[in-house]
């Protein structure tokens, strides 16, 4: 395995990363981005991206970042995340974003057959691949974690409570000085499970609108 391949200091520094960049949606992000390569890839290099674009980028992937802003940015007001979000607990309100965020990265992994005819996993492997296609380009960050990602087949891992439950876990244990109630913070998910996903239906439908018209006005 990869990190039986690396020096101690180097596994733990990959490890690092890995555990700080596993709470991305990236599924959601490079689904919504739709057919195009550099969409996709601007989806996957969003949340590596900061400042005004195009920051350097190629026009066409710097389109694909501001798709992946434009998404955040429309999530965050619409009416169906916003109703997740007060689905948490109050204990738990302060971590809701990025916990709908991984919520609806398993709603769509779980559902996958009902938004493309590609298996997940056929999709996933397109994902690492055109990752790895781009590997020389790519910021240092997001190209160390492709490794991870396709190693831990993330992508696919999202299927799984257990797999969202983990990765939420180790973001308490890793990132944060003082985790608080993020431990455990899947059982969020699991206990109004219906109703988070009728929120992700509703989110997804209009979000998937939203994007197809962005990319045609371009």
């Amino acid at each position: 395995m990869l990190s039986r391949m690396l020096s101690e200091n180097q596994s733990r520094t990959l490890q690092a990363e890995w555990v700080e960049a596993s709470l991305m949606n990236y599924l959601a992000h490079v689904f919504l981005a739709g057919e195009s390569e550099p969409d996709r890839l601007g989806g996957l290099l969003g949340d590596f991206v900061k400042g005004p674009l195009p920051c350097g980028l190629p026009p066409l992937l710097a389109e694909g970042v501001a798709l992946h802003r434009r998404i955040d940015s429309y999530a965050d007001a619409h009416p169906a995340f916003q109703r997740s979000r007060a689905r948490v607990s109050p204990a738990r309100r302060r971590y809701a974003g990025v916990m709908v965020d991984m919520f609806y990265d398993h709603l769509l992994a779980a559902h996958w057959p009902d938004y493309s005819a590609v298996s997940l996993e056929s999709y996933s492997r397109r994902v690492y691949d055109l990752l790895d296609a781009h590997a020389p380009t790519l910021p240092q960050r997001l190209n160390t974690v492709r490794l991870w990602m396709r190693e831990e087949d993330w992508l696919c891992s999202y299927r799984s409570l257990d797999g969202v439950g983990g990765a939420l876990d180790r973001i308490a244990q890793h990132r944060l000085s003082r985790p608080g109630t993020l431990p455990g913070s899947i059982e969020e998910l699991a206990a109004d499970y219906d109703g988070f996903k009728q929120d992700f239906f509703e989110f997804m439908h209009d979000a998937q609108a939203m994007t197809a018209l962005v990319r045609q006005q371009r």
